[in-house]
C-alpha cells in the first residue's frame, strides 16, 4: 500500500487524528503569497495524489478480480460514500453505461443524503451508521455484489454502516481511504480490501476534495476501467462497447467501425444500423462477413470480447 509519509511537523497531535486533518508545512503562510505562489504551491503538493497509487496497485487489482466476477454473474459494484468521496462514487458510475454500455444498475453510486447532497452539502448526512446500513438494505445488497465505502478519514459512519451491513450480507467490501489503517485496529474495519492513498496533509488542512479527491478519483477510474477491459469491453485500447447516444459518439462509433472492420464510412454507416447500433455486432459483421444474428451468435460465443470472435476458426 502507499506510504508517503508527511514530515513529522504535520503529524496530528495524536493518532486519534486523520492525517488528512493535519497541516501541511508545505503550505504554511500560503496565505501571504500571491496567485502565481499559491498555485504553484497545490501543483506541487498535487504530484502526491499521484504518487500514493504506487503502493495501491495490487489492492486495486484484487477489488478489479471481485468486480470482474460480480459482473460477470449476477451481481452490481456499489459506491458508497459521503461528501466529496459520495459525489466522485457516483461520477464514476454514472460514467460507465455511456461508456462501456453497462446497465445503469450494474455499477451504482450511494452517497450519504441522496441526489440533493450531489449539488450541495448536506451537515450531518455522513454522520448516521444506520442510514449507511439502510442504503444497503434498500439495495437488497448480497453475495453477488462488491461494495466499496470511499472515505479519506476511514472513519465516515455512513459508509462504515453500509460496509457492515453489506459484508454480514455475505458482499466483497473494499474501504478505500486516505488515512493509515493501522494493522492493529485493521480487523475492526469491515472490509475485505483496503486501498490506502496516502497523499498526506492537504494544502489547507482538512479541504480533502483536494489530494485527497484527486488520488481518490484516479483510483475509482482504475477499478472500473479495468474491470470493462477484462470483460472485453474495450479492444486493444478503443472503446468498442460504447453506446452511441449522441451526434458525437455515432461519429466515434463509425470510425471504430471503419478502423477494426476494415470498410469505407457508408458501409461502416450501414453495418452500424444492421447491428442495432452495436459497434461489436458491427465489427464482426464487417471481418467475418456475417449477417447480424450470426455476428450476435459469435460474440456470444466468444463470451462478448470482440478479439475472439474475430480470430475464432
Amino acid at each position: 500500500m502507499a506510504r508517503h509519509r508527511a514530515d513529522d511537523s504535520s503529524r496530528p497531535a495524536d493518532d486519534t487524528t486523520p492525517l488528512t486533518e493535519a497541516a501541511n508545512p508545505a503550505s504554511a503562510r500560503i496565505d501571504t503569497l500571491d496567485a502565481r505562489g499559491i498555485v504553484g504551491v497545490i501543483h506541487s503538493e498535487d504530484r502526491h495524489a499521484w504518487e500514493a497509487l504506487d503502493g495501491a496497485l495490487d489492492a486495486i487489482a484484487a477489488v478489479v478480480d471481485d468486480v470482474v466476477v460480480a459482473l460477470r454473474g449476477a451481481g452490481r459494484l456499489i459506491y458508497v460514500g459521503a461528501g466529496t468521496s459520495g459525489r466522485l462514487g457516483v461520477l464514476d458510475a454514472a460514467e460507465c453505461p455511456p461508456t462501456f454500455s453497462v446497465a445503469p444498475d450494474r455499477v451504482v453510486g450511494v452517497i450519504a443524503g441522496g441526489d440533493e447532497a450531489l449539488r450541495r452539502s448536506i451537515e450531518g448526512a455522513e454522520d448516521s451508521p444506520e442510514d449507511g446500513a439502510a442504503a444497503m438494505h434498500g439495495l437488497d445488497v448480497g453475495r453477488d455484489d462488491v461494495v466499496v465505502g470511499i472515505a479519506s478519514s476511514g472513519r465516515t459512519p455512513f459508509v462504515l454502516g453500509a460496509l457492515a451491513t453489506a459484508r454480514r450480507a455475505g458482499a466483497t467490501t473494499c474501504l478505500v481511504t486516505c488515512n493509515r489503517i493501522h494493522d492493529e485496529t485493521r480487523g475492526a474495519h469491515p472490509a475485505d480490501h483496503v486501498i490506502e492513498l496516502l497523499v498526506g496533509p492537504e494544502v489547507i488542512a482538512g479541504s480533502t476534495r483536494m489530494k485527497a479527491g484527486t488520488a481518490t478519483k484516479m483510483a475509482l477510474n482504475m477499478i472500473t476501467t479495468a474491470s470493462m477491459i477484462r470483460l472485453g469491453k474495450v479492444h486493444d485500447n478503443l472503446m468498442v462497447d460504447l453506446r452511441p447516444v449522441n451526434q458525437k459518439l455515432i461519429a466515434r462509433a463509425r470510425r471504430l467501425i471503419q478502423r477494426i472492420g476494415g470498410v469505407d464510412g457508408p458501409r461502416a454507416r450501414e453495418l452500424l444500423d444492421a447491428a442495432d447500433s452495436n459497434v461489436k455486432v458491427a465489427i464482426v459483421m464487417a471481418r467475418r462477413d456475417v449477417p447480424a444474428k450470426r455476428a450476435r451468435e459469435l460474440l456470444e460465443a466468444a463470451g462478448g470480447i470482440l478479439r475472439r470472435a474475430l480470430d475464432a476458426g
